[in-house]
Order: structure tokens, then C-alpha cells, then sequence
């Protein structure tokens, strides 16, 4: 008989082996991880820098500003100093009529300016997408060419278009009998939308163009099939599809369109329907460099901070529950 072969014995790895085995691939992942930290925080250090020099040091200062006011004791002969007045100056602010005329005058100017914003450029940016315009490059320079020229030439442009006596719009329209005053107590606010609008529709356009791009043709082309026609597959297809564009754009709006400034301080140097204290930038600009109440200032510009904030969350939060059943549903 032959010996049964001998089956060679396996010798566990030594406890100590292993750890030594383990111990490069260990290091080569904390180097791996140290290299993408290192990534990450070269990557967004320009952004961090920027957002501490240009938003918290300034929000800060003007923080600090606001509880301080500069007073002359001695029924005004004395020297003046700065002294701690806690929120006298944000009691000042909020009791103000006039800065709040001023909030009410933008909140309607929000209401003309933004959905008339929104509706426009995504209609320009959907005929565009559909190819029923002709010369779409042509015709996408063209409505991008006033949002190249600076904000405050923009109004001095319009402000021209609007005096009369040297705008000929209005020589062209009093020549047909209708008299127009784009000035006027009635006029003024929509004046300053149609500025506002030709300067950032073409913009604002581009963005939507550029989502609608970014939609599946299989999307289009199932919709065609099932008998959508064009209107119908840009309403209930595309627009849907860029919402999120569309609620961003609408965002964007909404916080430019709360430092309304530029066009009703050009105008009212033609017009006695805008005051200095027409907007509440315009309240702070007055405050800061007319009537040098810094403090003063910076509580209004702490006050419209926090509404442009609680505004621009209560578009995001509304926003997540409108999408939150779409969600659900899929």
C-alpha cells in the first residue's frame, strides 16, 4: 500500500505581517486624501478671500456702525464724539416714513419688474430654441448688446428718451397727437422697469437658452409624437424642464431689484416724482453723504440686508415645496 500524500500544512499570517502589509496601503490613502484636501482648499480659497473682503468684513462694519452715533454735547457747541447708542438708530430707521415709502416703492417695483423679467426673456429664449427665429446668433448678439453697456449710460440714454423737449419719441408721438409724459407721478416707476428690463432681458435670456440647450431631444421629440404641438411642448415640456434656471434668474432679480439705485437717482435730476429718498439705497446714500448720519446709514443698510436674506429664503423654501410632490411622484 502507498502512503496517503501528506497535505501541506497552512500557516496563519503572523498578527504583526499583516499590520506591516496593511500599513503602506493605509498611508497611501492618507496621502491620497491629504492631496484632494489640499485641491479643495486651493481651489476655493480665492472664493473664501473674496467673500470675507467684499461681504462679511463690510456686513460686520456696518454692524459695528449702526450701534454708534456721532453727537455734539452742549446744546450743539461742544466738540462732537462717538458715542454707544444701541438700536436708536434702527428705531430711527423702521419709524422713518420715508424709508418706508421707500421699501413699499421697490416692493411694487418688484412686483412690475420681476414676473414681466422672468415671462420675457424665457418667451425669447424658447422662440430661439424653437428655430422659428431667424439669425439666432445675430439675434442673441442683439439682445445681449445692451446688457454690455454700463448701467449708468443705460440711464443717461433713456433719460434722454425721456425729457422732453429733447427726447424725439416724444416729439415723434406729439406729432400724432398723443401726449405722454414718462415722467410723471403715474409713469415714473414704469419707466424705471423698461430700463431695468432692456438692460438685463438679453442677459437673462441667454440664461434660459442655455438650460433649454441642455434638454434631452428624446424629451422633444416623445412629445412630438404624442401630438404636442409647438406652443404646447415649450409650456408644458420645456419650461418645466429649466425650472430651476427659472427660479434662479427670478432670485437674482429679486436681490438686484432690492438696491434699486442707478436709474431713479439719474432721473431725478429731470423729474420732482423722485425724491432722495425715492428708494431705500437711495435713503442710505442720502443718510451717508447728505446728511453724514453714518450710523443712521448703515442701520438702513442692515435693515435691507435682512430683508433681501428673508426674501431670498422664502423664494428658496417655497420653491422646495412646490418641487418636493414632483419629486415624490417620480
Amino acid at each position: 500500500m502507498t502512503a496517503p500524500a501528506s497535505t501541506p500544512s497552512i500557516t496563519p499570517a503572523h498578527p504583526a505581517n499583516a499590520r506591516s502589509a496593511a500599513a503602506p496601503a493605509r498611508s497611501a490613502r492618507r496621502s491620497a486624501r491629504r492631496r484632494e484636501l489640499g485641491a479643495c482648499g486651493a481651489l476655493m480659497t480665492p472664493f473664501f478671500v473674496l467673500l470675507v473682503t467684499v461681504f462679511l468684513i463690510p456686513v460686520g462694519t456696518a454692524v459695528w456702525l449702526s450701534f454708534f452715533s456721532d453727537d455734539q454735547p452742549g446744546l450743539g457747541f461742544g466738540p462732537e464724539r462717538t458715542v454707544f447708542v444701541g438700536l436708536r438708530s434702527y428705531t430711527a430707521v423702521l419709524t422713518d416714513p420715508t424709508f418706508l415709502g421707500g421699501l413699499a416703492t421697490v416692493f411694487l417695483y418688484c412686483v412690475i419688474y420681476i414676473p414681466v423679467m422672468v415671462i420675457a426673456a424665457l418667451a425669447l429664449a424658447l422662440l430661439l430654441d424653437s428655430g422659428v427665429v431667424r439669425l439666432r446668433s445675430w439675434a442673441q448678439l442683439g439682445l445681449f448688446l445692451p446688457h454690455a453697456v454700463p448701467g449708468i449710460i443705460a440711464a443717461v440714454i433713456w433719460l434722454y428718451l425721456y425729457t422732453p423737449g429733447l427726447s424725439p419719441v416724444i416729439d415723434l408721438l406729439g406729432k400724432a397727437d398723443i401726449a405722454v409724459d414718462f415722467l410723471g407721478v403715474h409713469t415714473v416707476l414704469p419707466s424705471i422697469v423698461n430700463i431695468a428690463l432692456w438692460s438685463n432681458l438679453g442677459y437673462n435670456m441667454v440664461v434660459f437658452y442655455a438650460a433649454l440647450q441642455a434638454v434631452p431631444h428624446e424629451v422633444i421629440e416623445a412629445s412630438v409624437v404624442d401630438g404636442a404641438g409647438p406652443v404646447r411642448t415649450a409650456l408644458q415640456v420645456k419650461a418645466p424642464l429649466v425650472r430651476s434656471s427659472i427660479v434662479m434668474v427670478a432670485m437674482f432679480t429679486l436681490i438686484f431689484a432690492l438696491q434699486l439705485f442707478t436709474e431713479p437717482m439719474l432721473l431725478s435730476q429731470s423729474t420732482p416724482m423722485i425724491n432722495s429718498r425715492f428708494s431705500p439705497s437711495m435713503y442710505i446714500y442720502d443718510a451717508a453723504f447728505t446728511r453724514n448720519n453714518y450710523g443712521l446709514a448703515a442701520a438702513a443698510s442692515v435693515v435691507l440686508l435682512i430683508c433681501t436674506i428673508a426674501l431670498s429664503y422664502g423664494v428658496t423654501r417655497w420653491t422646495n415645496r412646490a418641487n418636493a410632490p414632483e419629486e415624490d411622484a417620480r
